[in-house]
């Protein structure tokens, strides 16, 4: 199976994260904001605060009952005492529950052994041995003995709590409940789930963060001068762009770039995603884009971004639009509103990222709207070198690691690709116990990253030979074809899905292709299942994707760019969609499909009258396949006997 230069999914860099982040926090707005007026953030209220006030509360209104029983409590005093009194005839009434005695006294006494105290409620214990005829002593004093209700020697405060108890528990749980539903109504239906607040103060980027993309810097820079210096523009007339549309295939430092944006303009940063705006009651997403833009004019001036504006500004109708969507269509009202709003002199700009302009609506990219329309491309060779630098900021790195070959051995590769590499090569040598990042890390992980992970699989002898020729196939037509990328690397250890591997990738970046390298890619492409009919005259399921490639290259020859003379310059196929609907008929889709197979053909023929003119070659590379597994650059041309020329700049990998 081959791996021809890989697809690029483009992206410019990837920002450094902070080393020292703050605890993040949900706020209560679905955006993230960022470089807002310094205040002291609000802190979570602890778990172990909450208890401990409860706890606090619940011993002071214990230590207040006690204090009021202890205060309103009858008097203990010996029993002897009391006898006394009975004999004085002053006791007034009486209340007993077995041995214990309470009563309260006709005149006030002395306590025993405190002259200084008096009582005239008092509570005694009768003695088990006592023998006297107590109840006929009262009767005689004339005292009243009677049975009294305990809730009547309870304080105040006490009865008052034990009846309103009851009731204020069956209040604090209806209102736990009603809060409890009112979250899970809001988290369920008005999507209130917890957001990562941005940190001001160690999130913050600058251009310094952004390299491979210098052209779009440019550009953006005179919305960070705007922001800086308004006067000096508003003195000629001249206005902000209210918006500017960032545009790109994913990954591309859209978001990093309008970050930057408002780190070098020194303004806040308001972040939100279009898909936190619908939700599936109607207006909610109106209501947050009116709070949304509401908040950026209190600080202005400000910066406004919002990430993949697709989903909600898709063009309304028409053959691309997804159906009626009442909260969509409403929330991109809301947005066309809010920046139609804007007078020029408020200090807001709008920044929005999508990965599709051609699905946008009209209104949202007319002058007044979206001014500026940026495209961010994938980085060339230069700024992947300047991504790497970034990126290897933190990174100790061995006296050989040359970053402008790893530059030039990365074709395609984007900005997040490199920063993977980049990772993975610290892992490795960390694995590897190495206090630096080597040269061979970093070509070990490059190898892991296009060609896939080594799988530790058991293949019998027969299959392994029949992969080697199918791989040398691969490498050598790849050697012979004028004009074709160099070999980088040939390998038989089966890596991901595949068998083995042929990786080719070009020397220089290039923009645009003719139909003889086309041609070359090609029969490259049909090396492998044409070595494996010339050597043992079967064809196997390996050249899978060879065969896939193949056909995507041809029905773009013919149906996109015009490389056939049968059909001419005609654009026959579209990007996407049946090209019936714009009018393609049958039979031209035909000659396309006739077109695309006599070009196969002639393009396999060739492969085979290339191997079978070369077959000391390509069984020499076959040996050294099977005693090395695996096979660089210098030693795939050495077993071969080709010398290595220099290769005119080639293009990038075909698109899709």
């Amino acid at each position: 199976m081959s791996a021809q230069s890989p697809p690029p999914p483009p992206n410019a860099a990837r920002e450094r994260p902070p080393s020292d982040s703050a605890p993040e926090q949900p706020p209560a707005r679905p955006w993230r904001t960022e470089g807002l007026p310094k205040k002291p953030p609000p802190k979570p209220r602890s778990r172990w605060i909450t208890a401990a006030a409860w706890i606090v509360g619940y011993l002071l209104l214990f230590g207040m009952l006690t204090v009021q029983d202890r205060l309103s409590a009858p008097e203990p005093v010996p029993y002897t005492e009391f006898k006394s009194q009975v004999a004085s005839k002053n006791v007034a009434e009486l209340f007993a529950r077995g041995d214990s005695i309470e009563g309260e006294l006709k005149k006030v006494a002395p306590v025993p052994g405190q002259q200084d105290r008096t009582y005239q409620q008092f509570t005694t214990e009768r003695p088990t041995f006592a023998s006297d005829d107590l109840l006929a002593e009262l009767t005689d004093g004339g005292a009243t003995v009677r049975a009294t209700s305990l809730v009547q020697q309870r304080g105040f405060l006490t009865n008052l709590l034990i009846s309103f108890g009851p009731l204020l528990l069956l209040v604090g749980f209806y209102i736990w409940m009603f809060k409890r539903q009112q979250g899970a109504m809001a988290g369920g239906l008005l999507g209130g789930g917890k957001q990562k607040r941005v940190d001001p103060e160690t999130v913050r980027v600058t251009f310094d963060d952004v390299a491979g993309i210098d052209e779009v810097e440019a550009e953006i820079n005179e919305v960070v001068d705007f922001l800086r210096d308004p006067e000096k523009y508003r003195r000629l007339g001249a206005r902000a762009p209210k918006g500017v549309l960032l545009a790109g295939a994913p990954g591309t430092g859209k978001t990093l770039l309008a970050r930057a944006t408002a780190g070098e303009a020194k303004v806040p940063f308001f972040s939100a995603s279009a898909s936190e705006f619908i939700e599936m009651i109607v207006g909610v997403g109106a209501s947050r884009v009116r709070e949304l833009f509401s908040e950026a004019r209190k600080v202005a001036p400000a910066i406004i971004f919002i990430d993949e504006i697709d989903t909600i500004g898709r063009a309304r109708g028409g053959a691309r639009a997804v159906g009626g969507h009442d909260e969509r269509e409403q929330t991109l009202n809301q947005i066309l509103t809010e920046m139609d709003g804007f007078s020029g002199h408020e200090g807001v700009v709008v920044l929005a990222a999508t990965n599709r302009p051609d699905v946008l609506d009209p209104a949202l990219l007319r002058p007044g709207r979206f001014d500026r329309q940026i495209v961010i491309h994938p980085p060339d060779h230069k700024g992947r070198s300047e991504i790497l630098k970034v990126h290897t900021r933190k990174v100790p790195l061995s006296v050989d690691v040359d970053l402008e070959q790893l530059a030039s051995s990365t074709p395609g590769m984007t900005g997040a690709d490199l920063a993977n590499l980049v990772n993975e090569a610290a892992l490795l040598a960390a694995r590897r116990g190495q206090d630096a990042v080597s040269q061979r890390d970093l070509t070990d992980s490059l190898e892991k990253v296009q060609l896939g992970t080594a799988r530790n699989v058991v293949i019998p002898e027969e299959q392994r030979r029949r992969t080697a020729y199918h791989e040398a196939g691969h490498a050598l037509l790849g050697m012979l074809q004028p004009g074709a990328d160099p070999v980088r690397k040939v390998s038989i250890i089966p890596r991901g899905r595949a068998l083995g591997v042929t990786l080719s990738t070009p020397e220089a970046d290039r923009y645009g292709y003719d139909v003889n390298y086309l041609r070359g890619r090609i029969i490259g492409a049909l090396g492998g299942m044409a070595a494996e009919q010339e050597v043992f005259d079967i064809v196997t399921t390996g050249a899978e994707s060879d065969l896939e490639t193949v056909t995507r290259i041809a029905r773009s020859m013919v149906g996109r760019w015009g490389m056939s003379e049968r059909i001419g310059t005609l654009s026959v196929l579209p990007a996407e969609g049946d090209p019936r609907i714009a009018g393609i008929s049958d039979g031209l889709l035909n000659a396309v499909d006739e077109e695309v197979r006599r070009i196969t053909d002639e393009c396999y023929a060739e492969a085979r009258r290339l191997l079978r003119e070369n077959r000391d070659k390509l069984d020499a590379i076959v040996a050294q396949l099977l005693v090395h597994e695996s096979l660089d650059e210098p030693q795939i041309y050495a077993a071969a006997g080709i010398a290595r020329t220099a290769i005119a700049p080639s293009p990038a990998p075909i698109p899709a």
